[in-house]
């Protein structure tokens, strides 16, 4: 605890120092800005503004709109006077449930993307993921006790994933599960695709030139304003590395503004059963954790649509997933089993160590 509270302070002291030099330089201060609490991560706010006070409004504005964003796609808690993603599932059979404009959007948004891409990545999973979830809790908690679950009952729940009973009346503003047994998992989405939502409000009040980084999703505005640099720099991590530590080394560098970057990968949320690692990315063909890679990362404008594609890209075998990435016209970054990279070719441009770039 000691050792943390020294590097929280440490690190407020470069901030404020790497604040004011700039300041000085260009009439804007770079602030960061983190908070816990919502989509089981921490999210930081990254950015620059002619005031701490300034910055800290628009973090707070965003904070505040991610904890609505949470509760709304939450598929385990129950909220006083919210009708949420959860609140879908519990009336699963029995009657259509009126949501926010939020989800509709959301789940409106991840059909359309499952009908055009490969059906990997699929919100109505819910039934067959949850048995895993639990599987993965439980082995968390008890790691002697540590199980997979039975194929016999993933199979079974598989019977209960038709994508087509989730049924959308826009006018009533109402979603309906018309098999009792199905259930929705918006996981895959719904970090990226809030984070958009966020990004897109606060750029319409007047905000720029800031990051939001939520776990494994970061979406970028505007650029620098240092006075030096033309794009954000940011770093590809290192599956072999320590997840854990903000400075460790990554693999490569990314510049790039106005976009977002997202990584699924296999070295954050997991279990293990004697001895192997088990993460919590399904292939719905095998249902067993995706082994094609270590990460897959994607860079394109939208957050949300990066978040949705970085899924759908990891539970596909190389070829077709490359294939695919191609026809979407989105940049895409493999770490592949043995460490290598492989990229599609436009995003080499970006990368620092890959392809040469310079952030001037």
């Amino acid at each position: 605890m000691k050792s943390k509270i020294l590097l929280s302070v440490m690190l407020c002291f470069t901030l404020l120092a790497a604040a004011c030099s700039t300041q000085k330089a260009t009439g804007y201060g770079k602030y960061s800005y983190e908070f816990l609490g919502t989509f089981d991560t921490v999210i930081q706010f990254v950015g620059y503004a002619k005031s701490q006070q300034d910055f800290e409004a628009m973090a707070k504005a965003g904070q505040a709109r991610f904890a609505e964003l949470d509760k709304l796609y939450d598929i385990y808690n129950d909220y006083q006077g919210i009708n949420n993603v959860k609140t879908i599932n519990n009336n699963a059979g029995k009657k259509p449930v009126e949501v926010k404009q939020e989800i509709i959007d959301l789940i409106a948004f991840s059909i359309d993307w499952y009908q055009k891409t490969n059906g990997k990545c699929n919100i109505a999973l819910g039934a067959m993921l949850s048995i895993w979830h639990d599987y993965r809790e439980a082995g968390i908690n008890n790691p002697e006790q540590a199980k997979l679950p039975p194929m016999a009952d993933l199979q079974n729940a598989m019977k209960y994933t038709d994508i087509s009973k989730v049924i959308i009346d826009k006018s009533k503003k109402t979603i309906y599960l018309e098999d009792p047994h199905m259930q929705l998992d918006v996981g895959a989405v719904a970090k990226g695709y809030a984070t958009e939502v966020v990004t897109k409000e606060l750029l319409a009040k007047g905000y720029n030139n800031f990051i939001i980084s939520s776990g494994g999703n970061v979406r970028t505005t505007g650029k620098p304003l240092d006075g030096v640099r033309k794009n954000w720099g940011i770093g590809i991590q290192n599956p072999n590395g320590n997840t854990q530590d903000p400075n460790d080394a990554p693999l490569d560098i990314v510049f790039l503004s106005d976009a977002s970057v997202v990584t699924s990968g296999d070295y954050q949320r997991y279990y293990t059963v004697n001895g192997k690692r088990y993460h919590h990315l399904i292939d719905p063909t095998t249902l067993m954790p995706a082994t094609y890679y270590r990460a897959v990362t994607i860079v394109t404008p939208d957050s949300g649509f990066a978040d949705f594609m970085s899924t759908t890209l990891f539970l596909t075998p190389y070829e077709e997933s490359r294939k695919l990435a191609e026809k979407l016209g989105i940049d895409a970054i493999w770490i592949m089993a043995d460490g290598t990279m492989k990229t599609t070719e436009h995003v080499k441009t970006m990368m620092k160590n890959l392809g040469g770039a310079k952030n001037e």
